[in-house]
């Protein structure tokens, strides 16, 4: 027809191109908005010397398995432990909450951690396990909401403390990052990938107002018993 519009004149499988176009520019910018905000906000107050980083009480280490896909080592469990005892070592912190998953029985990161950073010289009194950080947005919440912490050191690999002193400090925390090498190659690439769908779902869970998974009754950083051996 002479009268129809531009649109009503595009055949429909043109018109679904366009469409889908439309959604992924939008993608692409949210995805693209999300990570620079995140990034921009978080800039002066994650470090990746030591000598820069700030005294904590606590250092809030997040957890990651210790085995890769295959079996061996992950370089992110390693490089963590790694930064974690050297914060610990020169006094940086005087405590590590190591807040990871443990949502089965077989699968333990807060213990995996604890046992390697007192193989890495770390006492075992200053070391206190939280079980229920099943995501960043958990660890974060609890540190404050069960183990009573308004400011403390958060460790593990800049992409990833970016994302949780940005919580943290939306909620009002006090918080730092120290920056845990980073992983090269195909693994880091994955990584990098999935968290920029990560950070977008940072604004999405302020949205909606979500709540950790599990808080429970408060813990006394220092008073928790030692676990049980696996």
């Amino acid at each position: 027809m002479s009268g129809s519009s531009g649109w009503e004149r595009l055949l429909p499988g043109r018109r679904s191109l366009w469409i889908a176009g439309v959604v992924l520019l939008l993608s692409i910018t949210a995805l693209w908005w999300c990570d620079r905000n995140i990034r921009n906000a978080t800039a002066s107050v994650v470090f990746d010397q030591l000598d820069q980083v700030p005294h904590n009480r606590v250092g809030v280490v997040l957890g990651t398995a210790e085995k890769g896909r295959g079996g061996g080592p992950n370089a992110y469990f390693t490089h963590r432990i790694k930064a974690a005892a050297d914060l610990y070592h020169a006094g940086k912190v005087d405590h590590l909450l190591l807040s990871g998953d443990n949502g089965r029985k077989d699968y333990n990161e807060p213990f995996d951690m604890r046992r390697a950073l007192i193989a890495a010289g770390v006492d075992s009194t200053a070391i206190t396990l939280d079980y229920a950080g099943f995501r960043t947005f958990d660890s974060m919440v609890r540190a404050r909401e069960v183990f009573g912490q308004e400011r403390f050191t958060v460790i593990s690999q800049r992409f990833h403390n970016e994302r949780a002193v940005y919580i943290a400090r939306r909620a009002g925390l006090d918080v730092v990052g120290y920056n845990a090498a980073d992983v090269t190659g195909r693994s880091g690439w994955r990584t990098r990938l999935r968290e920029k769908a990560a950070r977008a779902k940072v604004f999405v869970d302020i949205v909606l107002g979500v709540e950790p998974r599990f808080l429970g009754e408060p813990v006394e950083i220092g008073t928790q018993p030692p676990p049980e051996a696996r």
